[in-house]
């Protein structure tokens, strides 16, 4: 799943207001934004993601020249 400032903002706005006991107002919509923002810039910024080998590859070319793409998808850890 991809990181998602808009589904973030609504999961911190529910937390804010369900257990933290915020109205549900402006000041808190833009609290829950304001948060949910700098979480993904941070993380989208700052984090390394290391694809472990094996990840299956097409190639075409000479031995000495090749090219290609992969065929399956990687899944990565975030570290």
């Amino acid at each position: 799943m991809a990181l998602s400032a808009t589904v973030l903002k609504a999961s911190l706005k529910a937390a804010l207001i369900a257990d933290a006991g915020a109205a549900d107002n402006d000041a808190t919509d833009k609290l829950a934004e304001v948060i949910a923002e700098t979480v993904v810039s941070h993380i989208t910024a700052s984090a390394v993601v290391t694809i472990p080998a094996g990840v299956a590859v097409a190639t075409a070319g000479t031995a000495a020249a090749q090219t290609g793409a992969t065929t399956a998808p990687g899944i990565g850890t975030v570290s």
